[in-house]
């Protein structure tokens, strides 16, 4: 069990060194990957007004499409607003705790309103989905460019006769959002994540292609990407002695949620090496801990301990 992932685990931990202290601890290599994917998420958070659409910076395609919509901007400015009072209350000396009592808030919300420099790392991109206007971009595209003014109705009416079934509405929407700007729809940070997190020849090329576009934005998560797949080859290649190089690369990189996740890693090294040494793992264990949970869910409220032992057993 890696002793990064909090008290409880550095207890384990302590617990094993003291009943049994000729026992090698290896870290679970798939806890290894979940705990830096979880600091990938977090950078690609906090870089997303590098890699995502900025509805601020758009030009205006018509009257209707300027300035986007009203629910995004409030939002905008909400969190704004948030991001200034709680900065606020920071440069005051206030403490985290008085900060959320003030703001009458969760103390992971204040957490995550503190760790951002500026309110645009707290706005999340835009999910968007296929839509019935998508097969008609092309052509809507090539008439905003030869005539910027024209009118929302013209235009329905040009895509209803190429076989549009959708509404005006849907259209409107689409043109505020500025997706006729781009082929590639904006991938939501989990996505982005996955992507990072993937290797390079299991994924598929249109998605490689629309990784690279990305990367291609923000200096960060290309230095961001590069510690990823260096992990990922000291990983399956065995290669935990060459571990410290790779924690004194991150830790010289401009990553903070990765520096994080490095001072984890040496609090229980040890464990750590001989994880991305030694063949062992506990993935079966993980396994089994998985489909229990899943068992005990299904009958919860339902059925008494016998039912659940017989359906273990017999699982």
């Amino acid at each position: 069990m890696p002793g990064w992932l909090g008290c409880l685990c550095r207890a384990y931990a302590e617990a094993i060194r003291q009943g049994a202290p000729k026992a090698t601890q290896v870290s679970d290599r798939w806890h290894l990957c979940h705990g830096l994917a979880g600091a990938v998420e977090k950078t690609v958070i906090a870089h997303s007004d590098c890699w995502r659409p900025d509805p601020a910076t758009r030009p205006a395609r018509t009257p209707a499409a300027a300035g986007g919509s009203a629910p995004a901007r409030a939002i905008d400015e909400r969190t704004r607003a948030r991001h200034t009072a709680m900065h606020g209350l920071l440069g005051q000396g206030v403490g985290l705790l008085d900060c959320a009592r003030r703001l009458g808030w969760s103390l992971n919300t204040v957490k995550r309103y503190a760790r951002a420099d500026t309110a645009e790392q707290l706005l999340r991109p835009p999910r968007y989905g296929t839509t019935l206007v998508d097969p008609y971009r092309d052509h809507l595209r090539r008439r905003l460019v030869t005539e910027p003014n024209i009118a929302v109705t013209r235009l329905l009416g040009e895509i209803r006769e190429l076989g549009y079934t959708g509404s005006a509405t849907l259209l409107v929407r689409y043109l505020n959002q500025g997706r006729i700007d781009t082929d590639q729809t904006t991938p939501t940070p989990r996505r982005l994540v996955s992507w990072i997190m993937t290797r390079p020849a299991e994924l598929p090329p249109h998605d490689q292609r629309h990784l690279d576009d990305l990367l291609a934005t923000c200096p960060h998560l290309v230095t961001l990407a590069e510690h990823v797949r260096e992990f990922a080859r000291l990983l399956t290649a065995r290669l935990g002695g060459e571990l410290d190089d790779w924690l004194n690369a991150v830790e010289a990189s401009d990553l903070p949620a990765v520096h994080a996740f490095v001072r984890g890693l040496r609090k229980d090294l040890s464990a750590v090496v001989a994880g991305l040494t030694l063949p062992y793992s506990n993935g079966p264990i993980e396994g089994t801990n998985t489909k229990v949970t899943l068992l005990k869910r299904q009958m919860y409220g339902r059925a008494g301990f016998a039912l659940l032992r017989k359906r273990i057993l017999l699982s």
